[in-house]
């Protein structure tokens, strides 16, 4: 083959790759309050922390290019200066003490001035006195549960899961699932609950986690910080104006880390407290009365829907599980077993393995998916129905 014919196979090649790229990028559109289309720098800050960050990492960017070109450039200019061609000899010496002196005292000045650069920033990242509101943001595997503990909004409580539908996701299962994706500009990383603020209030959060450790992380709004079981850490953040500010566990947290997100919805004051009000009323409304005698059919429709939200990620829609890694649930011994025996595995979780506690839910959301749990996939047993005041008892 001629070199001109291998020229033109490359630049015909090239074209192709970069119509293929550019009809891509056409396609996709930036992600309200997430990544945005040829974004090459961090995302845009939404208050004063993030802009701390931001302009600490372009003024180290410019330290390390500053460094890079004088270590280099002496580097090059050694070489070209002194080559051989020109007949340079080689010195012949032990050691500079003014060359010891200079790279010991120039990097500790870099440093030094590097940490008295950053420690504003750090030191307010960390002040997280005097907030208007706090909430605590607990990991669970794979979703975060919010509560209001002070200030406005006092009371509330929800779980925040991802909403990107599941056929989405699974290609293999759903032939129009790569269309579906494409269209959903907020694939991944939107949920059901977002966590709601007002504008311009200083809101702490307080992290942990219920099983392994995660991380809150929304980089536009300047916080991430680790939620580590048994530990209680905290951050705060103030957004200046009203939006939605997206992220993500940044934490690899077992099978689904990659569906996690966090969606922190800013409003006005006015519209916040229309929220707080509303929300409290659909709480009160939603409340579950664990005295209460349930119907089978009540609870097999209640457990279908908790067990799509807090199950199905591991144990498949099909109660199947994945082989090696989560136990089935069609057929298994624990769910055909004793009540008592998967009440306490539902509270407690199980040491050693991927099933954690779910006392987080409700004694009817835990009642409803047992009971359903008992009477899916063909499982048949004697005392499928399971009522909530068996767990509030168990609770005890």
């Amino acid at each position: 083959m001629s070199k001109v014919m291998i020229k033109g196979a490359l630049n015909a090649l090239a074209v192709a790759l970069l119509g293929g790229w550019a009809g891509v990028a056409s396609a996709v559109k930036d992600m309200p309050g997430g990544p945005a289309v040829y974004q090459l720098n961090l995302p845009e800050p939404a208050n004063a922390i993030a802009r701390g960050q931001y302009w600490l990492h372009d003024m180290l960017m410019w330290v390390c290019v500053l460094i890079f070109i004088g270590v280099f450039g002496v580097m090059f200019y050694s070489m070209w200066a002194h080559r051989k061609s020109r007949g340079a000899k080689p010195a012949d010496f032990h050691e500079s003490t003014a060359v010891e002196i200079a790279w010991t005292v120039v990097p500790f000045i870099i440093v030094v001035g590097l940490g008295i650069a950053a420690t504003g920033e750090v030191i307010a990242q960390k002040d997280t006195s005097n907030p208007d509101i706090t909430v605590k943001a607990t990991g669970y595997q794979w979703k975060w549960g919010y509560d209001y503990l002070k200030g406005e909004g006092e009371g509330i409580a929800f779980l925040s899961a991802l909403s990107t539908p599941r056929e989405q996701i699974e290609d293999f299962r759903y032939p129009d699932a790569k269309a579906k994706r494409e269209a959903n500009n907020t694939y991944l990383m939107e949920v059901d609950n977002p966590l709601v603020v007002p504008v311009n209030k200083k809101v702490r959060v307080v992290i942990t986690a219920n099983d392994v450790i995660h991380s809150f992380y929304v980089p536009r709004l300047g916080i991430k910080q680790d939620a580590i079981p048994g530990f209680v850490r905290d951050t705060w953040f103030r957004a200046d104006k009203p939006g939605v500010y997206r992220g993500a566990c940044a934490e690899l947290c077992g099978k689904d880390h990659a569906f996690m997100p966090i969606v922190i919805e800013v409003k006005s004051e006015e519209d916040y407290r229309a929220w707080a009000d509303a929300k409290k009323k659909e709480m009160l409304a939603l409340a579950d009365d664990p005295n209460k005698e349930w119907q089978l059919a009540e609870l097999n429709a209640r457990g279908e829907k908790v067990y799509a939200s807090n199950c199905a990620a591991c144990h498949q829609a099909s109660g199947k599980g994945v082989a090696g890694a989560f136990p089935a649930l069609e057929g298994s011994k624990v769910v055909l077993g004793a009540r008592a025996d998967q009440i306490a595995l539902l509270l407690n979780g199980k040491q050693g393995t991927a099933m954690a506690s779910f006392k987080q839910l409700s004694d009817v959301e835990l009642a409803a998916v047992m009971t359903y749990t008992r009477n899916a996939w063909g499982n048949k047993v004697e005392d499928s129905l399971v009522q909530p005041s068996a767990f509030k008892a168990s609770r005890k």
